[in-house]
């Protein structure tokens, strides 16, 4: 499960056996209930759950330094699977 980055404690991953799910946020060690966040194609990130109960405020300045680094991210995930 590779880590992408690490913002205000969160650690920012996705899934290795996941390949078509979007990157999870969560606080400590990953779990399945971690929250996630999609990454549609010419779009803003948009949440798909909040499961790691994620205060609001905390969850918005994530999400945008996702939106920021969404090339990035996408990238780190092609290369990972090699798609």
């Amino acid at each position: 499960m590779p880590t992408l980055f690490e913002i205000y404690g969160y650690r920012v991953f996705f899934w290795s056996n996941e390949t078509g799910e979007p990157v999870h946020v969560c606080k400590g060690k990953p779990t399945a209930n971690a929250t996630k966040i999609w990454l549609p194609p010419e779009s803003n990130p948009i949440l798909a759950n909040n499961n790691s109960n994620i205060p609001d405020k905390e969850l918005k300045r994530i999400l945008k330094m996702i939106a920021l680094n969404r090339d990035s991210i996408i990238a780190q995930w092609y290369d990972y699977f090699k798609q």
